[in-house]
């Protein structure tokens, strides 16, 4: 039963990461740098749960489904702040939110516009039910973290 649990978690993040690439390539959503942030949880998550599914042990298993629950919780944890930047709730990073602008001079502030990327964070591009990507990511993350830790309680 608990290959079955592993294999669910396993697979929210293949759903996942197939959803944002095709948002990506499929719809031409571009993502912002947090975007591609969120994304990497998932990655890792997916290898993990591949090496729990392919190991024997109990041991191994329930030692990969704490770290896959783990990873989860960071993944959850980006997209929350994600939606924190979107909100602006806080500023993010300086690579991609305009930031305060009050007291530049027009010669610093033409220098951030141009080097500003073109897919901003604190900008939602896509949203369901009032939350956006970042926060179903978020949402959705937690629910997996709690697939996995369910996966390392069980003792068979």
């Amino acid at each position: 039963m608990t290959w079955r649990i592993i294999l669910l978690a396993t697979l929210g993040s293949v759903a996942l990461l197939g959803g944002a690439l095709a948002f990506q390539y499929v719809g031409g959503l571009r993502p912002c740098h947090l975007c591609l942030i969120e994304r990497w949880p998932h990655r890792i998550a997916i290898v993990i749960g591949v090496l729990a599914l392919i190991l024997s042990g109990v041991a191994v298993r329930r030692g990969l489904a704490v770290l896959g629950g783990l990873t989860m919780l960071v993944s959850a944890g980006a997209g929350l702040y994600h939606v924190g930047v979107e909100q602006r709730w806080w500023e993010g990073p300086t690579t991609c939110t305009s930031g305060d602008i009050s007291g530049m001079d027009t010669s610093a502030l033409l220098d951030q516009i141009l080097a500003a990327p073109v897919v901003r964070c604190d900008q939602i591009a896509w949203e369901m039910w009032g939350i956006s990507m970042a926060g179903w990511n978020g949402l959705l993350s937690l629910g997996l973290a709690i697939l996995w830790f369910a996966a390392a309680a069980r003792r068979d």
